[in-house]
């Protein structure tokens, strides 16, 4: 018994061989459960939330740990209309604005060693945070 295949077929089989392995290892790594900790930043200052993003991925990257962004958010702006007058003069007013700054974390596969070194940070007083899991 003897079998002649040519080069281009046994070439089609094993590439179809190969995306078959590949589908199967993407179907499994869709179906593995996402380990991430999403971290949201909110503060009024730029300075105070960047340098907190900056403390946060260098916590993050010490424990070898995949970290996304900081991505930042759109700045929701409050405006506050004051009448000017205490009494008549209605037209004269002052606006006053409060710019709040967001920033987003993700950090991928983070181990016991990340939650510890995130834990452990002294972050400023400025900075609002927020940690979904």
């Amino acid at each position: 018994f003897s079998v002649s295949v040519s080069l281009g077929h046994l070439q089609k089989l094993l590439l179809s061989v190969e995306l078959t392995l590949l589908g199967i290892k993407i179907f499994c790594l869709q179906l593995a459960p996402k380990q991430k900790i999403r971290i949201k930043l909110r503060s009024y200052w730029v300075p105070l939330i960047e340098d907190s993003c900056k403390q946060i991925i260098e916590a993050a990257k010490t424990t070898n740990a995949k970290t996304m962004g900081p991505v930042p958010l759109p700045t929701k702006k409050r405006i506050y209309c004051v009448l000017n007058s205490p009494h008549v003069h209605k037209d004269s007013r002052f606006h006053f604005e409060i710019r709040t700054h967001q920033r987003l974390i993700d950090i991928m596969y983070p181990t016991a060693q990340t939650i510890d070194s995130l834990m452990q940070l002294q972050l400023p007083a400025g900075v609002d945070v927020e940690v979904k899991l």
